[in-house]
């Protein structure tokens, strides 16, 4: 059992919270039951290490059975330890070092994709891993992250994935001129998702959603440019109804996504 956590092994975990070292190493640090569980059950070949304290293995039996199974050791840990190699303040008893594995944009669309996300600039790690999140769970067919994104690696978005990252393909480093011309070449709409555009419900009626799509979600503080938005098919943007002042970036990628996601599906199973 590892009981120093100041020992060279811990801090070399320690560190991968620093982009720094995860360029360096391409790894990452991944944290908590979900994230592993997910790891170990689509993309076992990337796990490096995966350490945990006693307790949590013993909760989490269904977690040592998958490990077991996929031919990954599971060393044990102390809670202090554990504190230390985390990202976390409380971590939830696992922390385990995955290789980085993101997909090209040439892979991504030449298999003819229907939905795609988009990420121009967005900032905030909580934002990119929650719309990573949306979109696996609206059927997506890919996740692009382009310009000044936020490391995909960054411990804050792999968390906020809750294990979305192993089951959609992501694209990284992309310029978002070079993400449109492929989205069109492969026969995508391509819409933004931006303040200055047209109500998302009229984009709904004239049967655009229900098109091959790549949606582009700016940043949240400005938005996309104009001259990214002069990129782009059309212009939309989620209406507010209420007296808020603004609509979280996540929520309005999410709202998106859906409508795309219901609109396609109806046109592939219509009622009778």
């Amino acid at each position: 059992m590892l009981d120093n956590p100041r020992s060279p092994r811990v801090r070399a975990v320690a560190k991968l919270a620093k982009r720094s070292a995860r360029a360096e190493t391409g790894l990452f640090l991944l944290e908590g039951p979900q994230a592993v569980a997910e790891a170990l059950m689509f993309r076992p070949e990337l796990v490096v290490e995966l350490y945990a304290t006693p307790t949590a293995l013993e909760r989490y039996q269904d977690i040592a059975q998958t490990a077991v199974e996929a031919g990954v050791d599971v060393e044990f840990v102390t809670e202090h330890v554990l504190e230390a190699m985390a990202d976390t303040v409380t971590p939830q008893g696992f922390v385990s070092v995955c290789r980085q594995f993101p997909t090209s944009i040439k892979d991504i669309f030449a298999d003819g994709p229907k939905l795609v996300a988009v990420l121009e600039e967005v900032r905030d790690p909580g934002n990119a891993g929650t719309i990573i999140r949306a979109a696996d769970s609206a059927g997506a067919d890919a996740v692009i992250l382009s310009g000044r994104t936020v490391d995909l690696y960054n411990p804050k978005v792999v968390r906020s994935t809750t294990g979305s990252l192993f089951h959609v393909p992501v694209a990284v480093g992309a310029d978002l001129a070079d993400v449109i011309g492929r989205a069109h070449a492969a026969g995508l709409e391509v819409l933004a998702a931006d303040i200055k555009g047209e109500d998302l419900l009229t984009a709904r009626q004239e049967g655009l959603l229900a098109r091959p799509t790549a949606w582009v979600f700016g940043n949240e503080a400005h938005g996309l440019d104009d001259d990214r938005l002069e990129l782009v098919d059309r212009v939309v943007t989620v209406p507010i109804y209420g007296r808020a002042e603004s609509m979280n970036l996540a929520t309005a990628a999410s709202v998106c996504l859906y409508e795309s996601a219901f609109a396609q599906r109806s046109v592939s199973h219509p009622t009778t």
